[in-house]
């Protein structure tokens, strides 16, 4: 676990190597606070870091200037709803959060930290930029909230005649305003974190005096007030309400108990639920801005969850208050045409007025760091490469004032919007597309399972996380279905952008565990017992000694398997006992980066054995688990040719050496370096005949199929950059027993005849050579007296049709090599008479030049042949013999799969 907070690994997704020096890292290494903690200062406890920006993040400018908004249209009972469905919204998030923030060390960057450390980069970095973005947009709502207020008072009004009226209004007056506002916020976010922590604390208690005069202004103020609001209205008339406060009165609060959705005046529009809970959920925004100070929290997993859950608490229970203090007091008109009639009916207006900038400036302010924060992190991960790399840029202080500029950029951008409510929308679908995401994050965990999984948190489980994902995107279409369904098509499109570019982490990847658990439910049910040949698929334990000698073969393996279980088997020689430490453990990674690198679906497994024929005989018994374990052997060929170096051929193994390594550490020189060069001619050899026959013969004792591949250096067109589909490529197919004329009739086809065909089938239903054609030869006596063979043939094509064999079948007569195999059985059986009989009866080398030469005859046109390859010996002094007999038959065919299957595999039924 010592590198859980260090960034990505290598490059970034752009294609470019961020070099740490030039984005101000220094010697850091591009770690940045991600694994030197200790380089910026901690200095926030609970109640700076996470307390107070809680609180004016949530208070913000729905406190002031849209509680009248969010009463006056949907009424008191509505209202409230509102605030339930909202607090139990983001309750459940909290519990998200606190169970994750509690369950390790929680660095800077926040919720993109704990979503990206819990789910991996491709979720986290996805997550985090929408985080940012919400977080970018909510700061232009509270800018935009501010310059309202600031217009309310002194923006010019054709009504009122007051001198403080002298701000010109319209929408580039409103852009200029915001703008100069953004200007001022910026430069307090430039001075450092540390400094608006604590301003904030005294923001915080001019925002409670504010509130203090809001409550005690209707105990003072007994007498109604009538009030004169005007509006423009369109084609630049003047619209004029009476409004009335009434003071605590019940026929006022019956009167705003129910909705009454009209006309906002700001936006021109009527409003609904949906739009009116998307200006009433941006008060509820902010209860991450404790979890984005996490970098300058002194003990972030015990201040995060304490001091947002007290924060939430006294939020909800202040908006509680203030929705039934408007609807006892105010008449629906005042609520709905005067956002900001506090500031009518208090007992000294300018309390509000300055709680209303206190608490809009600071909310902007932190949205305005957090954001800066989450895109800090984004840029120490090195996630979106050169583009976010000046991001990583901090001050001598460890303010990321590259960040704060690129922050700054956006929300100018977002004021452009010229009206709160335009965008309150989008803000909320954003947010609560994040809030989904850590309550998954939560979610995913809590399945996985993970011992490691231990949050101190414990008020929480896998229903409130569920609950809380579904919470949240019910009410993001509810809210704006399109603004949704464009969020929600912009995450994957950063999720497949950041899967197919971003390097390996090492911060360990969710979607590991999960697969896990899963392929660890799903093997159990597997039962080996409940196997039909119906279902019957290849599952190879591939054999290499060297891979740079049989990269073809594995390739043109990874082609026959089907869909089934792949895996290259490896011994290296050597005795545990006599050896310090393991060695085999320290080359898997070389083998994963070459399949990686090969690009074939296969896994690895290796042991460590005294001989080649033991170690074999340990991978062909405990290779895979319950019903996924090989039932195929495939060896290379036992000969004297001299193999060729596949690395040297494919330039995938020895171009763009200088394009570093893969994502776990192995690049191409360490590869190369690692395989040994290929056998030469006068090297010796770990594997003798009689070992190499015996692996056979093993192999068909434990009931597994064998075979053996001759040539496959030769083959072209298998390695992962080819684009082929076989159109001119033929595969020949010998089912019968050339070596046993007397076995070799028509209507004798057995089991192993059976599974050569099968192989051939499957290879023929291959990506590469699903367009070539298959054909089979049957070797017949036509010079026989009875012409049986003319019903055989019959029989073999009907045979072909029950299997849905689709191939050509051709004849090929073999009197003559017939009559050879029969001179040398008359041989042996006069030896035999004389008492010189041998083990087993020898071919002669006549007959077996005959074959060679009929199948040189009708398959040098093949791109790849299967034979039948008889029984191996019994006794181990044949094995000489019996390796040389398969050599003269395939000597000089091109690729050739030699195939003895012990398993029936075909099914003519359903």
């Amino acid at each position: 676990m010592s590198n859980e907070h260090a960034p990505l690994l290598a490059h970034g997704v752009c294609g470019l190597s961020v070099d740490t020096a030039v984005c101000g890292m220094g010697g850091s290494e591009g770690t940045g606070e991600a694994s030197t903690p200790n380089a910026v200062p901690r200095k926030l406890n609970t109640f700076f870091g996470v307390i107070v920006p809680t609180v004016l993040s949530m208070f913000s400018i729905v406190l002031f200037l849209r509680t009248g908004f969010v009463v006056g249209h949907a009424g008191l009972l509505q209202g409230l709803v509102m605030l339930l469905v909202a607090y139990t919204i983001i309750s459940l998030t909290i519990l998200s959060i606190c169970a994750i923030s509690t369950n390790g060390a929680v660095q800077g960057g926040g919720a993109y930290f704990m979503i990206s450390r819990s789910l991996g980069p491709e979720f986290g970095g996805s997550i985090g930029l929408m985080f940012f973005l919400a977080k970018v947009c909510a700061c232009g709502v509270y800018v935009l909230g501010l310059v309202e207020a600031i217009l309310d008072i002194f923006g010019q009004d054709p009504v009122s005649s007051s001198a403080l009226r002298v701000l010109p209004q319209g929408y580039w007056y409103t852009v200029l305003y915001s703008s100069i506002v953004l200007l001022l916020v910026l430069l307090v976010c430039l001075v450092g974190a540390h400094i608006f922590a604590r301003t904030s604390f005294l923001i915080l208690l001019v925002v409670t005096i504010s509130l203090l005069s809001i409550y005690i202004s209707p105990m003072a103020l007994t007498t109604p007030l009538n009030f004169l609001i005007s509006h423009q209205g369109p084609g630049n008339q003047t619209l004029t309400y009476n409004a009335s406060y009434t003071g605590f009165n019940g026929t006022t609060l019956r009167d705003n108990l129910g909705s009454s959705y009209t006309v906002d005046y700001s936006t021109g529009k009527v409003m609904s639920f949906a739009s009116v809970f998307a200006v009433m959920f941006t008060s509820c925004t902010g209860i991450m801005a404790g979890a984005n100070m996490s970098g300058e929290l002194k003990n972030p997993s015990a201040a995060i969850p304490k001091g947002t859950i007290t924060a939430v608490l006294y939020t909800c229970i202040v908006y509680v208050l203030l929705f039934i203090l408007a609807s006892s007091t105010c008449e629906r008109t005042l609520l709905v045409q005067d956002y900001g009639f506090f500031q009518r009916i208090n007992i000294w207006p300018p309390f509000v007025s300055i709680g209303i900038y206190c608490s809009a400036l600071s909310a902007a302010m932190c949205s305005l760091i957090g954001a800066s924060r989450i895109l800090h992190a984004l840029a120490l991960d090195q996630l979106f490469g050169f583009p976010l790399a000046p991001a990583a840029i901090t001050s001598s202080s460890g303010n990321p004032w590259v960040a704060v500029l690129y922050t700054w950029g956006l929300a100018q951008c977002v004021v452009f919007a010229g009206q709160l409510n335009a965008i309150a929308g989008l803000v909320t679908v954003f947010y609560l597309l994040a809030y989904a995401a850590v309550d998954l994050a939560c979610l995913a965990l809590e399945w996985a399972s993970a011992p490691n999984f231990r949050p101190t948190f414990q008020v929480f489980s896998w229903h409130t996380c569920l609950l809380g994902i579904l919470s949240c995107l019910v009410m993001m279409f509810v809210i704006n279905p399109v603004y949704s369904s464009a969020s929600i098509i912009l995450l994957l499109l950063l999720l497949l952008f950041l899967h197919y570019r971003s390097p390996t982490s090492s911060w360990g990847y969710i979607s590991q565990a999960l697969i896990f658990h899963q392929v660890r439910k799903y093997l159990l049910m597997l039962d080996v017992r409940k196997d039909h040949v119906k279902f019957w698929r290849p599952q190879v334990l591939l054999m290499v000694a060297n891979p740079r000698s049989s990269c073809q073969l594995i390739n043109f393996v990874n082609q026959l398997k089907k869909g089934g279980l792949f895996v290259l088997g490896h011994v290296k020689l050597g005795d545990l006992d006599t050896l310090p430490s393991d060695p085999v453990q320290q080359q898997y990674n070389f083998w994963l980066s070459l399949v990686d690198k090969l690009g074939v679906k296969a896994f690895v497994d290796l042991t460590l054995s005294p001989s080649v024929r033991q170690g074999t005989q340990h991978l062909l018994r405990i290779t895979g688990l319950g019903g996924m374990k090989p039932n195929t052997l495939v060896l290379g060929f036992y000969d004297s040719c001299t193999p060729e170096d596949y690395f040297l051929q494919d330039p995938a193994f020895y171009e763009s050496e200088e394009a570093g390594g893969d994502d776990f550490g192995v690049d191409l020189p360490s590869l190369q370096a690692h395989f040994p060069p290929v056998r030469h001619v006068e090297s010796p050899r770990w594997l003798t005949p009689e070992e190499y026959v015996g692996i056979i013969s093993d192999a068909i004792k434990m009931s597994k199929n064998v075979c053996l591949g001759r040539y496959f250096f030769q083959l072209q067109g298998e390695s992962m950059g080819t684009k082929m589909d076989g159109a001119e490529r033929i595969i020949d197919v010998w089912p019968l027993n050339l070596l046993r004329p007397g076995s070799t009739s028509a209507a004798s086809v057995d089991v192993c005849s059976l599974f050569l065909l099968q192989m051939a089938c499957v290879l023929n239903m291959a990506s590469r050579w699903r367009h070539a054609r298959m054909r089979i030869f049957l070797c017949v006596e036509a010079e026989s007296s009875d012409q049986g063979w003319v019903v055989k043939e019959e029989t073999f094509r009907e045979l072909l049709r029950k299997l849905r064999i689709r191939a050509s079948i051709k004849i090929v007569p073999w009197d003559s090599v017939v009559q050879l195999y029969g001179q040398k059985q008359t041989q042996d059986a006069e030896l035999g008479e004389l008492g010189l009989m041998r083990p087993a009866p020898a071919l002669s080398e006549d007959f077996l030049s005959a074959v060679n030469c009929l199948l040189m005859e009708h398959s040098a046109q093949a791109a790849v042949r299967f034979l039948y390859l008889p029984r191996p010996p019994t006794h181990s002094s044949q094995s000489q013999q019996y390796l040389s007999q398969l050599e003269a038959v395939t000597h000089g065919l091109g690729p050739t799969l030699l195939i003895h299957g012990l398993t029936p595999v075909t099914c003519t039924e359903l």
